[in-house]
């Protein structure tokens, strides 16, 4: 048989690797992105801060840079500018501004943007997706089949009267905001992205299950935002009345109605430079939507019973219970309103879905209540009877339990599963 000469071979040709490195202090969100890539064919590199990711660059130029829109231990702007100048090769994209606006360069820029909107598709929030082994917020179920959460209780379950030794908050995930206590992934998701949205002044609605921390989440935008300095204002839409709601959002003059004996500054025009927190906004009347839909369109607000119109610059943040795109269908909530409010979606998960932060938040609000009062501590028979509530009320509920419990206690400094009482906060 004759040697066919190498020369006349067809070889094909080698695959260049194209090298990502994806710098987030958010491990969620640099797993997504590392997925997305490599089924890209990228190679992808990792780096939890901007020391790290420089660090790494210097080392390995990669082709592409992926930059969260916090850094833990550098200035992102600063952190920008340098590379940028140090590294004018390299393609570099960014979560903090919109992948719309970003310009291309590198003749990769498209599949990059493809992978960044794969990482934050349709407002996905991290705890819709089955948990794994590794996850730490683990269902009720497993609590109470374990009262004890690995790595956080002595290996050795103690007796019931046993004090139990709480994890220290300092052991709380340091890629979360300091008003939201746990390690789950869903309470660093929330963390990502009101980072991703507080210096935007784009409307944010969170929606998530009563108690679990929504008016949090919205003080935490504002504390991050460029109007922190300005008023956040609150009002829940369904504690007052419909023929009131209106004068105590737009204001009111003098005599515009029964009992208007001067004129009076609404929560909107007092939120003027700052935020307004519309709680509950699902409870709004239809014919409130519309006045309210008109001021987010043109900032324009007209008091009850004035024929002229005020200009005020506030930004919207909305909350509810309830699904608001379902009440859209049902005509239950005006959908053009929804779709300006809906720009950004956050979700608080309830207590069930990240139940392994129950021993956490336990000392959170343990230490709480020793600022005032003398620090009450926890036993195995208590900590075994908290887990295996289902905790309708979410955090709320916790913390009011945790309150009764202490005060049932009295003078003692342990409490016991005799002091923790449920019955007569939810049905």
């Amino acid at each position: 048989m004759a040697t066919v000469p190498v020369s006349t071979l067809s070889v094909p040709n080698r695959i260049h690797t194209r090298t990502a490195l994806v710098a987030s202090a958010d491990r969620n969100f640099r797993q997504r992105l590392f997925s997305t890539l490599t089924g890209l064919r990228w190679q992808v590199q990792e780096a939890d801060g901007g020391a790290q990711a420089w660090a790494k660059a210097v080392e390995a130029p990669p082709e592409a840079v992926i930059v969260d829109s916090w850094l833990p231990d550098l200035d992102l702007s600063e952190f920008l500018k340098d590379f940028r100048s140090h590294f004018p090769k390299v393609d570099l994209v960014t979560t903090s501004a919109s992948v719309e606006q970003e310009s291309p360069r590198g003749p990769y820029r498209q599949e990059l943007l493809y992978a960044l909107r794969c990482s934050q598709d349709n407002d996905t929030a991290i705890w819709n997706v089955a948990p794994t082994p590794s996850q730490t917020n683990a269902p009720l179920e497993v609590l109470r089949a374990n009262p004890q959460p690995v790595e956080e209780l002595p290996a050795a379950v103690p007796a019931a009267s046993a004090e139990v030794n709480l994890p220290s908050l300092e052991t709380a995930s340091s890629e979360c905001l300091p008003e939201l206590i746990g390690n789950a992934p869903c309470m660093v998701e929330i963390s990502r992205r009101i980072r991703l949205v507080a210096p935007r002044s784009a409307p944010v609605l969170i929606e998530g299950p009563t108690g679990s921390g929504k008016e949090l989440v919205a003080e935490a935008v504002h504390r991050l935002s460029t109007r922190s300095r300005k008023p956040f204002v609150a009002i829940n839409c369904a504690a007052i009345p419909e023929a009131l709601l209106e004068a105590e959002l737009f204001g009111h003059t003098r005599g515009a109605f029964t009992g208007a004996v001067q004129g009076r500054v609404g929560r909107i025009e007092s939120a003027d430079g700052g935020t307004l927190f519309l709680d509950e906004i699902g409870e709004m009347p239809l014919s409130l939507q519309a006045k309210l839909l008109r001021f987010v369109e043109c900032g324009e607000l007209q008091r009850v019973g004035d024929n002229d119109t005020t200009k005020v610059d506030v930004r919207i943040i909305a909350a509810t219970h309830q699904a608001l795109a379902k009440q859209t269908q049902s005509g239950e909530f005006r959908s053009d309103l929804y779709y300006r409010l809906a720009v950004f979606l956050i979700r608080t998960p309830s207590l069930a879905d990240h139940a392994a932060d129950l021993p956490l938040l336990v000392n959170h609000f343990l230490a709480q209540m020793g600022r005032e009062y003398p620090v009450k501590r926890i036993d195995q028979g208590a900590l075994a009877k908290l887990s295996a509530h289902d905790w309708p009320g979410n955090v709320r509920e916790l913390e009011h339990v945790l309150e009764r419990a202490a005060i049932l206690a009295g003078e003692e400094t342990l409490l016991t599963a005799r002091e923790i009482d449920f019955g007569s906060l939810i049905n």
